[in-house]
């Protein structure tokens, strides 16, 4: 039987007593990520009509144990008896609050080669609640394969674009001999959050969070468990 089609089978309820953001701890970052696992898997859910879901079934579509889905949930409040369910849009709904994504975010890349180049053409960070605003590069008049949506900027209108528009989030793909300094200049004009696909562990201070993309490691990880 199919995970969709036994979640319909049953007639779960969805109980819980909601805690605001600001009285539950900070919640851990491996947390967060599942928690962006669960929001897909909620989106599913939602395609196929499901309006209910139980514990077991959303952590074995997501890969989870049950156990570890209903610790991470917890962070949200007190739920109701184990073995009832979880309305799936109201679930869907209050992660995507925690996780910020209930509106689309301005975000800006800077670096605008081959790869950030495809990156602005990527449609799907829309559909997840991100906006790419605009591109900065030393290069503005450079021809590109690709004709872009986003206006490409200097670098000298960085720090002005970025106070006018409330930017916090910034996708850095530049080379590793600049990407440090760059970062300086992102982080002293308010950005906070940095998805970085430049080769280097970037220095940051405390209150900045940099999630780091490195294909070439991705790959490594992967030749390592296809040798026979």
């Amino acid at each position: 039987m199919c995970l969709t089609t036994l979640a319909c089978r049953r007639g779960f309820r969805f109980i819980f007593t909601v805690v605001k953001k600001s009285q539950h701890p900070p919640i851990p970052r491996k947390t967060v990520y599942r928690l962006s696992i669960y929001l897909r898997c909620l989106v599913r859910l939602r395609e196929n009509k499901i309006q209910t879901v139980s514990s077991e079934t959303l952590a074995k579509v997501a890969g989870v144990k049950p156990t570890q889905l209903r610790k991470d949930l917890a962070y949200f409040g007190q739920f109701g008896t184990r073995g009832l369910g979880y309305d799936v849009a109201e679930l869907s709904r209050m992660i995507s609050d925690e996780l910020g994504t209930t509106r689309l975010q301005p975000v800006i890349l800077v670096g605008v080669g081959n790869l950030g180049l495809a990156l602005t053409s990527y449609r799907g960070f829309e559909k997840e609640g991100f906006e790419i605003i605009a591109a900065f590069d030393v290069d503005t008049r450079r021809q590109r394969g690709k004709k872009m949506r986003q206006p490409i900027l200097p670098m000298e209108k960085l720090a002005a674009f970025i106070r006018a528009n409330a930017v916090k989030m910034a996708i850095l793909s530049v080379p590793a001999a600049v990407a440090q300094e760059v970062t300086n200049a992102l982080v002293d004009c308010g950005i906070t959050g940095i998805l970085n696909f430049s080769p280097i562990v970037l220095d940051v201070p405390e209150d900045v969070m940099v999630n780091n993309v490195n294909l070439a490691i991705e790959l490594e990880n992967l030749s390592y468990f296809i040798q026979e």
